[in-house]
């Protein structure tokens, strides 16, 4: 544990500074970050963007028909019979067996089907479905983010309050999903201590059938490590909020569920045949519920899957009729973003990345960071705008592809990849079993981090060209291109610096400023003191981009605009200028008032509008995707005028549910 946070710090710190410095050569502070496990995990999300913005979508064609049999009609889509015994890994993602890749071909199996009569067969058999494991904190940040909305972070919070404030869980930073042996008892207990509650009549039934059994699947000593899988306690809580509640009632269900027996369904295949051309069709019927009713009739429902409807019955080769057919084109769509949950999981399994079978292994005990660290690690990409939150999904900004850039042009290959952290958790497992010396491991990562400083040291940025970019200078007509500090023409007479106070000027921002000169507020920025603020750009003296913070009075000209409204503190007339939404007062020589609105506000653009609706009404519609400076999660909320200055109001909260009689029933005899 010493080796890996000493060696953690050692080539985060110096590496962080190194970057930091070259970054920061033309001037201003460019905080760059990174680490051992912060930057493979940046490397994952950057990856995923690479993937989605290289995609070309490809128009595609399925055949969808409508069968009339005795005892009703059904549908089926056509497929290729001989691709479908293909393994997908053989033929590819695109080279799906119900994908036609010419229109005219799709429209020739429409015509050689319509009206026709084919011949049923179906193939049933059951299939079964295990309860999950019990949670671990990974497990759990991963269902509180995809059910609930949770960030990694948020759920940890509400984890670690449940187990410390309200006594109600174990231990939350665990990477353990199973119980100790020795641990039958204190399950049995558990169970138990729920009767009388809401979950009453589920433990009861584990209880009844004699279901609580020594089963390696919960009870597994072999992979418990510090702490073993979370579960609640005797301690039944009390005064939770909503999302506590939800929370701790998934960690409930979960548990009780795991005794559960598996829930069985039986799965028909229907293959339709007309001529030479097959149609499938997939039904799933849930026949028994098993541990699926744990988690109440929606969950039942759900199980049954989106073919879950009955299938109207068909004798073996019954003649069925095509009643109707059709060609339907589609596009193929890109990977999807990744997600806390997805990426949590990816963070986990980031070990099968992985080629060489030792670094493999070694990563396959930990993956990248541990349960405790993911949910920060995660954190800290967002809040040092590596990553920025699209409602759930994770963008990767223009600042964590720069500083791949920037790796990539130092050569320092070590931070890049999960293979790294691989090779550093075997040196430390060697340590532990000792067949390694702490001391010389320590020396090679001394010598890593000295390497990279040298490398960010000496480089060079006036040679190193990323690319050439697709628009000219309006003055000169030259070509520009961008290095990784600046963007130039190709003689270099004209160059301009890409970080500006703390932010990077993307490509798009810098055409836009050689067209138009100005620009609109703009998000990121960071004063001397690391605070954030929002400011216009200019092209300034030299044709360099300068801040605009600020509007002098006396210099703006409305002449030719038209008015928005009337300014609620004095009765002038408002106008739109660069920065905001301003008094014609307020910006006269001399002023005299002090009403204006900013263009944008806590990350979102104030449209006219919006504004015309508050000059006129004192009060907007509710507006979304605010976010807040302190959690940095969306939120909605009205603009209104009052008290002299514009605040938010906020809709009322919808009132909680009542609790059950049973769950008041139980709390009132645990506090006897």
């Amino acid at each position: 544990a010493k080796s890996r946070s000493e060696s953690d710090w050692l080539v985060g710190i110096n590496t962080t500074r190194a970057l930091t410095a070259l970054n920061s050569k033309g001037g201003g502070f460019f905080l760059t970050t990174a680490g051992r496990v912060q930057t493979p995990t940046l490397s994952i999300l950057v990856e995923r963007e690479q993937q989605i913005r290289a995609f070309v979508p490809k128009d595609f064609w399925e055949v969808h028909a409508t069968f009339g049999a005795k005892a009703g009609e059904y549908e089926g889509k056509w497929f290729d019979e001989k691709l479908a015994e293909q393994k997908a890994a053989e033929r590819g993602a695109e080279q799906r067996p119900e994908r036609l890749w010419s229109k005219e071909r799709a429209e020739e199996i429409v015509g050689e089907c319509r009206g026709k009569t084919g011949e049923a067969h179906d193939e049933k058999k059951p299939a079964r479905q295990l309860s999950p494991l019990l949670y671990d904190l990974t497990s759990l940040q991963r269902e509180g983010n995809s059910r609930f909305g949770l960030s990694a972070r948020r759920t940890l919070q509400i984890a670690q309050a449940l187990y410390e404030k309200h006594k109600a869980i174990t231990y939350p930073r665990t990477d353990s999903r199973y119980l100790p042996e020795d641990y039958l008892e204190v399950a049995k207990t558990t169970l138990e201590n729920f009767s009388g509650t809401e979950y009453g009549e589920f433990s009861k039934t584990v209880l009844k059938n004699g279901w609580l059994k020594p089963t390696k699947r919960v009870f597994n000593s072999a992979k418990v490590s510090d702490h073993f899988a979370i579960i609640p306690t005797m301690q039944i809580p009390e005064k939770l909020d909503e999302i506590e509640m939800k929370v701790y009632a998934a960690i409930v269900r979960r548990f009780i569920a795991v005794f559960y027996p598996e829930a069985i369904y039986e799965v028909t295949n229907r293959i339709t045949r007309v001529g030479e051309h097959a149609f499938r069709t997939d039904g799933k019927i849930l026949k028994e519920a098993g541990w699926l009713a744990v988690y109440g009739k929606e969950a039942v429902e759900e199980g049954g899957g989106e073919e879950g409807k009955l299938l109207v019955p068909v004798a073996e080769g019954e003649k069925v009729k095509t009643v109707a057919i059709l060609a339907e084109g589609l596009q193929t769509k890109p990977p999807a973003r990744l997600t806390e949950a997805t990426l949590l999981s990816a963070m986990e399994g980031a070990g099968k990345l992985i080629e060489d079978d030792a670094l493999r292994e070694a990563m396959g005990e930990r993956g990248l960071g541990t349960p405790a660290t993911r949910a920060a690690t995660i954190e800290t990409l967002i809040s040092e705008e590596y990553v920025r939150r699209l409602g759930r999904e994770l963008m990767p900004t223009a600042k964590a592809f720069g500083l791949f850039e920037t790796l990539d042009a130092l050569g320092i290959e070590i931070l890049q990849s999960p293979e790294m952290t691989g090779e550093w958790e075997h040196k430390l497992k060697e340590i532990e079993h000792g067949r390694m010396k702490r001391e010389d491991f320590m020396r090679e990562i001394q010598k890593v981090a000295r390497e990279i400083v040298e490398k960010a040291r000496a480089f060079e940025d006036k040679d190193h060209v990323l690319r050439k970019l697709d628009f000219k200078d309006p003055q000169s007509g030259q070509e520009f291109e961008e290095t990784l500090r600046e963007y130039r023409t190709l003689d270099q007479r004209y160059a301009v610096r890409k970080v500006l106070a703390g932010r990077r000027i993307e490509a798009h921002e810098f055409l836009e400023l050689l067209e138009k000169g100005t620009m609109g507020l703009v998000d990121g920025f960071r004063s001397r003191l690391g605070r954030p603020f929002s400011a216009g750009l200019k092209l300034g003296e030299g044709r360099k981009i300068e801040l605009v913070v600020g509007e002098e009075e006396g210099t703006l000209d409305f002449t030719g605009q038209e008015s928005l409204g009337q300014c609620p503190a004095c009765g002038g007339r408002m106008f739109m200028s660069q920065l905001r939404y301003v008094c014609e007062n307020s910006v006269a020589q001399p002023s005299t008032c002090t009403f204006k609105v900013s263009k944008k506000i806590l990350n979102r653009d104030i449209s006219v509008s919006e504004v015309q609706d508050l000059l006129k009404n004192g009060k907007t519609a509710l507006l979304e995707k605010f976010i807040s400076n302190k959690t940095r999660r969306p939120f909605s909320a009205f603009l209104m005028w009052k008290d002299g200055k514009v605040s938010f109001d906020f809709p009322p909260r919808e009132p909680r549910k009542p609790k059950s009689a049973k769950t008041a029933k139980a709390r009132a005899g645990a506090a006897a």
